[in-house]
């Protein structure tokens, strides 16, 4: 376990000055808000000479979660979290306080949370007939465990720009271990296999328990109630000063000594064009990209509009900027193939306990315990996962509300006769209705609100290696990327790891902060994690 932070470290930052340089953040997702936290923690800067623009109303990027009990919660994802990686994250919010337990830290609260609700499911696949899959037995044949084997232990050079596909044969994705593995990481066949390696490596720990999900633990509420808020109110107590509802339209760079300099930073608020300029010392941190670019609310009655980037804009900076600058990456590795990188979810809000009580009957899962329940022979390739309740703060007692989500959204549905793309939430609801051959009852007090995401396995593109930028180039002075298009070796995207260390390296590079930043656990690299992974893969 990585030691506990503390919000009373010494500055130690090798600029003599922190106290009055600047730094100024485009985008308020979690890569931003955590850069912030470790530049007033770490680095000295005072929170009121910090500034973060945000496009949307509200900050959170993608840790979102919004709604309301009569007009339905929403939550665009779920992310999985562990106590045996996360280094940096944990590392972070050792240092952020509860919101809900005075002198306990939002460390110390998920903890106690994850003690009290330990996670073992007992129905991680569920197949045609209604029936609960064993999956002791992960169902490789020797030809999988030895291109798996060798896909493991090739180099990333080797692997290159290749799929998952390049390297395991057909019969691999009909194996219960890739109907777990994919819909417990988002994994499609199609996807980077550099980046499945990675995951392969970094969540060796979860191999030998995928099927029970043992090791995931979870938050009290929604990411963006428990995570977001807290660090957020931490950041406006130190007086971070945060600029909603302001679109960043371009970054003035000149070249200085070799280096690129920010020197100007140009956006628009209230219609407004505004420029702010860029002193010497300061310093200016890009989310590049977005995973939840150009998402989209369906209702009960509504399928969600088929947006794409040029209805939200989110990309458009990183593509200006990297035109003239090769260094800071190559967005159309991520951003070119809608079809390749979208898939659905949902969140439904329920009025009574109907459906929670013929699932927990169904699963042997009390709510928060479970995990995902995935319908192995569902066209969507749809799982969903029963939260703890209250899954929102503030959420009344006698409301409901679950989740979930389908990787295969373009195929016309096993119960309903339309892709899910053009589903509806009641859509939705009979064909989740349909797989658990609950009747319509069950759910005659549901809201489902279903959400299109365009781009949220972008990140899982296959990509050259310079198709990412380094959090901070080569050739940058005061520049800085902080997101999950950024490289960083051995670690994986599509976790709020990834970019709370991108942030955490970010700011201790561009400060010149004396700490080291908390290193990847190599689990990979113990000989019982690796003897439990052979025994299971012989299983």
């Amino acid at each position: 376990m990585i030691e506990q932070s503390s919000t009373t470290r010494p500055t130690t930052s090798s600029t003599p000055n922190s106290s009055n340089r600047k730094a100024y953040l485009v985008g308020g997702g979690i890569g931003s808000l955590a850069a912030a936290a470790f530049m007033i923690r770490d680095g000295g800067i005072p929170g009121r000479n910090i500034t973060i623009f945000e496009a949307m109303p509200v900050v959170g990027g993608s840790l979102d979660g919004g709604g309301n009990p009569t007009d339905g919660y929403t939550l665009r994802g779920g992310r999985m979290l562990t106590t045996d990686n996360y280094e940096c994250t944990w590392d972070l919010f050792k240092s952020i306080p509860s919101l809900a337990f005075p002198g306990k830290s939002v460390f110390d609260e998920t903890i106690e949370f994850n003690q009290q609700n330990i996670p073992h499911s007992q129905a991680r696949l569920v197949d045609r007939n209604r029936a609960i899959l064993d999956v002791e037995s992960m169902g490789f044949s020797m030809t999988d465990r030895i291109e798996l084997l060798k896909l493991t232990e090739a180099d990333e050079a080797k692997l290159g720009n290749s799929c998952i596909t390049d390297w395991l044969s057909p019969p691999f994705f009909e194996t219960n271990f890739w109907f777990m593995w994919a819909t417990t990481f988002a994994f499609q066949p199609w996807h980077s296999a550099v980046e499945f390696k990675r995951y392969l490596h970094r969540f060796m720990m979860e191999f030998s328990r995928i099927e029970t999900l043992a090791g995931v633990k979870r938050t009290i509420y929604n990411q963006f109630d428990s995570l977001v808020r807290p660090l957020v109110s931490w950041l406006e107590a130190e007086g971070v000063n945060f600029m909603a509802n302001c679109t960043v339209t371009d970054l003035d760079l000149k070249t200085e000594h070799g280096k690129i300099v920010v020197e100007a930073i140009q956006y628009i608020r209230d219609s407004k064009t505004e420029t702010i300029a860029i002193n010497d010392e300061d310093l200016v941190f890009f989310q590049n990209g977005s995973m939840t670019d150009a998402s989209s609310f369906g209702s009960m009655t509504s399928a969600p509009k088929h947006r794409t980037k040029q209805d939200s804009g989110g990309w458009r900076l990183w593509e200006k900027l990297a035109h003239s600058h090769p260094e800071f990456g190559n967005p159309a590795a991520f951003n070119s193939s809608i079809p390749e990188s979208y898939w659905e979810s949902f969140t439904v809000t329920l009025d009574d306990t109907a459906f929670f009580d013929k699932m927990e009957a169904f699963s042997g899962n009390r709510a928060g315990t479970g995990g995902l329940v995935t319908f192995k022979d569902s066209n969507w390739l749809m799982s969903i996962v029963l939260a703890h309740q209250p899954h929102f703060l503030n959420q009344p007692t006698d409301v409901q509300v679950f989740w979930g989500y389908a990787l295969h959204p373009d195929r016309i549905g096993n119960f309903i006769p339309k892709s899910m793309s053009e589903c509806t939430g009641k859509d939705i609801l009979q064909e989740l209705c349909g797989h658990l051959n609950f009747d319509l009852e069950t759910i005659a007090a549901a809201n489902c609100i279903p959400c299109r995401m365009p781009y949220i396995t972008s990140m899982f593109m296959p990509r050259e290696y310079k198709d990412r930028p380094l959090p901070v180039p080569t050739n940058s002075k005061n520049l800085a990327f902080v997101s999950q298009f950024v490289e960083i070796p051995e670690d994986v995207v599509f976790t709020v790891e990834y970019s709370v260390r991108v942030a955490q390296i970010a700011v201790y590079e561009l400060l010149g902060i004396d700490l080291k930043v908390p290193p990847i656990l190599h689990h990979d690299k113990s000989v019982k994690v690796n003897l439990d992974a052979v025994v299971k893969a012989f299983r």
